[in-house]
């Protein structure tokens, strides 16, 4: 049997990509280069938002099939690093490795800025569980954390088919956080109070401090919150390779190769959930369970990242109404913006914090304060991560 050239053409152009391009991968492909965008030209959080958007642009290539279920490669990545967990334990790994607790250390009462931070959490799950069920609620409430791979770690346990649009939303307000906060931190703050000078009184922090302070850590939040056991460890046996001294070369490589090689894999794979289409288990055409991802061209995208919006906004404040609480209780020695520093977003935060402070007074440096502030929101959003894990179980069956 032979075929025409017209038959023969016709069948090929069937079989490409071009013949079966939806208007919803358009639009998908559109968002992924609009990522590309911001990460290239803006600098907006480049690291992720770069593979996210390219990662994006391939999952909706038609007839690709590279998150196609138990045979796209880009599913193999994702079964095996995000749902398994392992990115984002191996991402904090790399972070702890980062970390230098030292400011936190000489000023351990700001730690309780890193609880403050934590309220927009559990403001936006309360907000979350009028319109979501509770563990979809829980997973959108955790982007208040200010903590990409905590929003990864508890969306893949509680709602992986809402992975894609979370952790978008995470990581872009964590890019915006310079954006966000000083809006927020100028209306619940007077002049005056921005003027605060905090001196810095530096003391220098023994080694013996410093290689104990991780291990404390860990048993004390993970006595509290077992569940956040894998990234409380992992965060803290970075830092501990990198105090200890006698392992600088797995110190650095936590920092480096291995963080590095972890954070394309994560953002290519968390991009690869932004489909224009649900991916199921047994092929286009799928309800309920059978939705492994669910379409990120959604109604409830638009919510999610409203309500991670107000996650972000309710965590800063929360942490300034703190400071302004502390304020009076300290008779104004305690500049209450480094309360927004409770947030995990490190060290932008900080960063922000800092610069508005100079902006008010040249020669107020809020640094050091905010970045004991900072980094005690790693801890405290690590730790609500495990309380969410403990309770919202607990919660599902009353």
């Amino acid at each position: 049997m032979t075929i025409s050239w017209s038959d023969f053409f016709l069948g090929w152009l069937e079989s490409t990509g071009i013949a079966n391009l939806t208007l919803g991968q358009v639009i998908m492909m559109c968002v992924g280069l609009s990522l590309i965008y911001l990460a290239i030209i803006k600098e907006y959080e480049p690291l992720l938002l770069l593979p996210i958007g390219f990662g994006c642009l391939l999952v909706n290539l038609p007839l690709a099939g590279m998150m196609e279920p138990g045979k796209g490669i880009l599913w193999f990545i994702y079964q095996h690093g995000i749902l398994s967990e392992a990115f984002p334990i191996f991402i904090f790994m790399g972070i702890g490795a980062m970390t230098d607790f030292s400011p936190l250390l000489e000023r351990p009462r700001l730690l309780l800025f890193g609880a403050a931070g934590q309220f927009g959490i559990f403001f936006t799950l309360i907000v979350a569980i009028q319109y979501f069920p509770l563990y979809e609620a829980s997973s959108i409430a955790i982007i208040g954390a200010a903590d990409g791979p905590s929003a990864i770690y508890v969306t893949s346990q509680f709602a992986p088919h809402m992975l894609g649009p979370i952790t978008v939303a995470a990581y872009s307000y964590m890019a915006l956080v310079p954006i966000i906060q000083p809006p927020v931190i100028r209306a619940l703050t007077t002049k005056k109070q921005r003027l605060t000078r905090m001196p810095y009184k530096s003391k220098a922090i023994s080694k013996p401090v410093k290689i104990i302070f991780p291990i404390v850590v860990v048993l004390i939040t993970c006595l509290i919150a077992p569940l956040a056991a894998p990234l409380m460890g992992s965060l803290m046996l970075g830092n501990l390779l990198r105090e200890s001294g006698v392992v600088e070369r797995l110190s650095k490589s936590a920092q480096n190769e291995m963080n590095n090689v972890i954070t394309l894999l994560l953002g290519i794979t968390i991009g690869a959930t932004m489909s224009a289409k649900d991916i199921c288990r047994t092929g286009d055409i799928c309800t309920g369970k059978e939705i492994l991802v669910r379409s990120f061209l959604q109604p409830e995208t638009l919510w999610i990242f409203g309500l991670g919006l107000v996650a972000f906004i309710m965590a800063t404040a929360g942490g300034v109404l703190l400071g302004q609480l502390w304020y009076v209780l300290s008779k104004g020695k305690i500049n209450p913006m480094i309360g927004a520093c409770g947030i995990s977003a490190f060290p932008m935060s900080a960063r922000v914090v800092h610069r508005l402070g100079r902006e008010e007074d040249p020669e107020n440096f809020l640094i050091f304060h905010a970045m004991a502030s900072n980094t005690g929101g790693q801890i405290g959003s690590v730790t609500a991560t495990g309380i969410l894990l403990l309770l919202i179980p607990q919660l599902a069956l009353l």
